[in-house]
């Protein structure tokens, strides 16, 4: 999440029906101009169907789809309910750099003029992830409806410039992270399938960066998806 929104992210801002959306600033704040009246009615409409009798899906507070999580809720604001995979196929996962701290990742993505959030942080020092929206629902962070449909999104703590701060801990806790969902949702563990915010269709973002480690990343998923998969069997 290297750039201020442009581009791509109008599919959001028409999603959102009206609101001025200011995609995830940097992590730096930015401001937002909400729209009002009917706009706003609108948007809560969309969001109320889903508490419907009968339509709700059972979801607990501090429930949490990554075992060992720690759940701080995003904004709803910078969501949409939903119901995947049964709604929308969860076929990637979108690799984002903060930017900036864990902690101030997380008081933007709480923060409901920000208009954005992923799914998952986590922290640089220890790995410690913290999960802001469930995988059930639609976050809104790569930019791209389509791709905020279909893919899971996972922040890391850090900047593209500075590769000292993506640290080992936070590669191997990201690739355990991201080998559940794989197996989780049948998502091959390739590059096909887990892929950086730049390279989302119509990116303006240069996120994760050159320093983000590709290759080891791929390895560290693999070997935990393998040994996910062994665990299983056992």
């Amino acid at each position: 999440m290297a750039e201020e929104q442009s581009g791509g992210e109008k599919d959001e801002q028409r999603e959102r029906s009206g609101r001025g959306v200011s995609r995830r600033g940097l992590l730096i704040g930015g401001a937002v101009v909400v729209g009002a009246g009917a706009a706003m009615f609108h948007e809560e409409l969309g969001r109320l169907w889903w508490r419907v009798p009968g339509i709700d899906k059972q979801r607990n507070d501090g429930d949490v789809d990554h075992r060992g999580a720690q759940w701080i809720a995003a904004s709803e604001a910078n969501l949409r309910y939903a119901d995947r995979p049964a709604d929308f196929t969860v076929d990637r996962i979108v690799i984002h750099v903060t930017e900036g701290s864990y902690a101030t990742a997380v008081r933007v993505f709480r923060d409901p003029l920000h208009a954005a959030a992923t799914h998952y942080v986590i922290r640089a020092k220890d790995g410690h992830i913290a999960q802001m929206a469930r995988e059930l629902d639609v976050a809104f962070h790569a930019g791209n409806r389509a791709y905020n449909e279909r893919s899971v999104g996972i922040e890391h703590e850090g900047f593209v410039d500075k590769p000292e701060t993506l640290t080992d801990v936070m590669y191997r806790s990201s690739a355990r992270l991201a080998a559940d969902i794989c197996a989780r949702y049948g998502i091959p563990v390739d590059r096909e399938h887990i892929i950086g915010h730049n390279e989302v269709p119509g990116a303006t973002h240069t996120d994760p960066g050159r320093h983000w480690d590709w290759d080891k990343y791929m390895r560290l998923v693999r070997a935990a998806a393998k040994e996910r998969a062994e665990s299983a069997a056992s």
